[in-house]
């Protein structure tokens, strides 16, 4: 099995999707094919980034495998500190919350300023 990976964003903030393939593929030959893609899709695609748009048509009509968030079966959440390991909740957690089907996604970033500090101090 061989993993590829797309990233999307800047400096600041970015997205990424894992992919994996039984038979090697070349990474120039992979580039070559993912800029070939994002030229196909970009600007009317229907999913919420243009990587996972790319990646629906690499899983689609080039035998890679996209390891979308629908595919996880467990994640754990892994720290120093004892109180904040934990396994994170599965989708079938999230639909009995009631937010199996929610239309947004939620990001928790901590600020920090030029000096250092976190604007709670």
């Amino acid at each position: 099995m061989h993993f590829y990976e797309l990233h999307e964003g800047d400096d600041e903030l970015y997205t990424d999707v894992l992919l994996a393939r039984e038979e090697e593929m070349p990474a120039d030959d992979f580039f070559e094919l993912v800029q070939g893609i994002r030229k196909q899709v970009q600007g009317h695609h229907e999913e919420d980034t243009l990587i996972e748009a790319i990646a629906v048509e690499l899983e689609r009509n080039y035998a890679f495998v996209f390891i979308s968030d629908e595919r996880v079966t467990a994640a754990v959440n892994v720290s120093t500190d004892e109180d904040e390991n934990f396994l994170i909740a599965t989708e079938d957690e999230f639909s009995v919350l009631g937010l199996g089907n929610a239309d947004y996604r939620g990001a928790f970033a901590e600020y920090v300023d030029e000096d250092g500090g976190s604007g709670n101090d």
